[in-house]
């Protein structure tokens, strides 16, 4: 299915994770800061919640010994295993299994926040303009799980094509549920081992595989009518990613601009298709660089960023309606007051930027 059209109209949205332990409070960052694009929040806080771990269940072979997670494709079970988890991704795609009952569905004990936005949303009096989810990418849950020996099972065809089963599957459960709240539903992947291709240290990641890999989880959403976006908070080979089917892509404005700027081809393609840019502006990386920021500060960072975008031959009404506000990443690992200044941020940025940054400011 072909996803719809989305502009993001520089409107504020959070990338994932708070500093919080209670799923309650986040429900109430979110909907103080992020209104308009409400999301399900992540709690890496609370045991199980790392997003590593989080979407791993179902996954055929996987173990955890010693402290160490793993899949075991050696033991005696795997193969009974491995069989019995493509005959129930055969019988969901044939209709004879509910996608809600299967192993694909999240739990509450890995998903809280999700079930939360979800008794939350019955009280909004009318609905957000879009709600986000968000799952771990490919290539990071391919790199992030080694097979015993201590391959990422990545490197392994038939174990990454059942990763890319059980992330297309659980992309879609999401999006079925999160569509029952919002006209919009923007499902994000989390995948920053991206920026692992082209490295020594990983010759064996191929950007075929890559490619392959984002094709089959983003076809996913689209499949359900949602909008896929990626999310990278490092360099990378945006390539990888303006040349994929990828409705926004999220990026590290705040460190990484320079790095990002210098793909003009595949930018202008991108956003003449209708690509929105998530600018994770909102410094996260180095906690030093949010406590200095200040929002006259990050609007002179934006129309300069904005401007140079411009330049290369995209007009600033289009690429200010095709933009969102968002941090850099996500904001699970930051002191809680440095946590509620990167939203207060990343809100007061939008709502400058909605009331009025001149169209000429940006495009000089």
């Amino acid at each position: 299915m072909e996803s719809p059209r989305f502009e993001g109209q520089a409107l504020p949205c959070q990338i994932g994770s708070l500093p919080l332990s209670d799923y309650r409070e986040a429900a109430e960052w979110v909907e103080r800061f992020t209104p308009e694009i409400p999301l399900w929040v992540q709690l890496p806080q609370l045991p199980g919640e790392m997003i590593t771990r989080q979407f791993a269940a179902g996954l055929p072979g996987l173990r955890e010994a010693e402290g160490r997670v793993f899949v075991d494709t050696e033991g005696e079970d795997f193969p009974g295993e491995l069989e019995s988890f493509y005959a129930e991704v055969l019988e969901i795609e044939e209709g004879l299994r509910d996608l809600e009952t299967s192993r694909f569905a999240l739990r509450p004990e890995a998903a809280g926040g999700f079930f939360e936005l979800e008794r939350r949303a019955s009280s909004w009096k009318t609905p957000p303009w879009a709600v986000k989810g968000q799952i771990i990418g490919p290539v990071s849950f391919g790199m992030s799980f080694t097979d015993g020996g201590g391959r990422p099972i990545f490197y392994e065809p038939s174990l990454r094509e059942a990763l890319l089963q059980l992330l297309a599957l659980r992309a879609r459960w999401q999006v079925r549920r999160l569509s029952a709240i919002a006209p919009r539903v923007l499902l994000f992947f989390d995948d920053p081992a991206i920026t692992a291709f082209g490295s020594s240290q990983h010759i064996g990641l191929a950007r075929e595989d890559i490619v392959q890999g984002l094709a089959a989880v983003i076809e996913a959403v689209h499949r359900e009518g949602a909008l896929a976006g990626v999310h990278i908070c490092a360099n990378a080979d945006w390539t990888l990613v303006f040349d994929s089917e990828a409705d926004i892509v999220s990026f590290d404005a705040s460190c990484f601009f320079d790095r990002f700027v210098i793909y003009a081809d595949p930018i202008r393609r991108f956003l003449a298709r209708g690509g929105v840019i998530a600018w994770g502006i909102v410094p996260t990386l180095h906690p030093e660089d949010l406590a200095r920021a200040t929002l006259d500060g990050l609007e002179a960072r934006f129309r300069n960023q904005a401007g140079r975008v411009c330049a290369l031959g995209v007009s600033a009404p289009q690429l200010l309606a095709q933009s969102l506000i968002t941090p850099a990443c996500g904001l699970g690992t930051l002191p809680r007051e440095l946590a509620w200044k990167g939203l207060e941020l990343t809100r007061g940025l939008s709502e400058r930027i909605r009331a009025g940054i001149s169209i000429r400011e940006v495009a000089t």
